[in-house]
């Protein structure tokens, strides 16, 4: 049994979600890393340094039932108990005209984006329903995306507002068991993904532009704040971005 508090970060081996993972990490948590690759999640776990003995990596499909059921029951065999799930994993595809969209496409990001946080969030809701004591926090990632999508982004952003539907559904059936559910809305993180934006990315009027990022880490700061709240407090929604990217008004 774990005498810390005991999280989840899904897709941790890269970008957002090894920041989330790092950052529990060095805050004080144990943290079980999962993701389709468990080399990336070993990478992840040897940049904790001294807070390495903390994490433990169980590569998992977020899409696949059986893999989320294992993933999670490895949880409760090893830590007894669990306190946070951070519902990162996710997938896109490449800027697609809206007509030209694959069925293939559609529902792998679908599969992903929300099925995947729907797998998780079920099972982690099970463990923190049944614990002693009861609780626990569940934080998705929406993304901007969750507000305004970019061009030729229908899959990503349909799911990204479904998320938003999702963690509202799980604050509601969760507060007769002191579960919280929590999102945050991250804008221009620079990661893996992002590294695009400094050649220029697609704009709402078909122009292309350098978009600014802003360090990685400061959002696993902000998912650690979220995270170390009392049950009694929550942080519905919360948006955190490059200061002088496109958002507010008209760019």
């Amino acid at each position: 049994m774990s005498t810390t508090k005991v999280a989840v970060v899904t897709g941790a081996g890269t970008g957002v979600g090894r920041a989330a993972a790092l950052a529990l990490l060095g805050g004080g948590w144990s943290v079980v890393l999962t993701g389709r690759r468990k080399d990336a999640l070993d990478e992840t776990i040897a940049l904790a340094g001294d807070a390495a003995p903390r994490a433990l990596a169980v590569p998992a499909d977020v899409a696949d039932p059986a893999s989320v059921g294992a993933l999670f029951a490895a949880v409760k065999d090893k830590f007894g108990r669990l306190d946070m799930l951070f519902n990162n994993a996710g997938q896109n595809v490449p800027g697609t005209l809206f007509e030209d969209l694959t069925y293939a496409d559609w529902t792998r990001v679908v599969a992903v984006n929300l099925t995947g946080s729907f797998l998780c969030a079920q099972a982690a809701f099970r463990i923190m329903k049944d614990q002693s004591p009861q609780g626990g926090r569940i934080i998705n990632n929406g993304s901007i995306s969750a507000h305004t999508p970019r061009p030729d982004s229908a899959p990503y952003t349909a799911t990204k507002h479904a998320i938003t539907g999702l963690t509202k559904s799980l604050m509601l059936d969760g507060r007769k068991y002191d579960i919280c559910a929590g999102q945050i809305d991250i804008g221009n993180a620079a990661t893996p993904m992002t590294a695009r934006m400094a050649k220029g990315v697609k704009q709402g009027d078909g122009s292309i532009a350098v978009e600014p990022t802003m360090d990685v880490n400061h959002v696993g700061q902000a998912i650690l704040h979220m995270a170390n709240l009392p049950l009694e407090s929550n942080i519905l929604t919360m948006t955190i971005k490059a200061s002088k990217m496109p958002f507010e008004g008209r760019g």
